[in-house]
C-alpha cells in the first residue's frame, strides 16, 4: 500500500512542481478572477493554492491509472 502510495504521490509532485511554473509564468496571482470576483490573496498564497490544486488533481489521474492497472492483472 505504502509503495502504491508513493507511485502516485511522487510523480503528482513533480506535475505539479512543473505546472504550478508554467501555469503561473504565463498569469498574474493579481489579476485572476473567480466567479468574476477578482481574487484578493498575495501572490505567495495563489502560488501555494495553485500547487496543492495541481498536485491533488495530478494525484487523482495517477490513482485512476494505478487503480485501472490493478483490474486488468497489469501491475507496475
Amino acid at each position: 500500500m505504502t509503495k502504491q502510495l508513493m507511485w502516485i504521490l511522487w510523480p503528482a509532485f513533480l506535475v505539479a512542481g512543473v505546472t504550478d511554473g508554467l501555469f503561473f509564468s504565463v498569469f498574474d496571482p493579481h489579476e485572476l478572477h473567480l466567479f468574476g470576483e477578482p481574487v484578493e490573496i498575495s501572490r505567495q498564497a495563489a502560488y501555494t493554492v495553485g500547487f496543492f490544486c495541481f498536485w491533488v488533481m495530478a494525484a487523482i489521474s495517477g490513482a485512476m491509472s494505478v487503480w485501472l492497472s490493478s483490474g486488468t492483472g497489469v501491475r507496475p
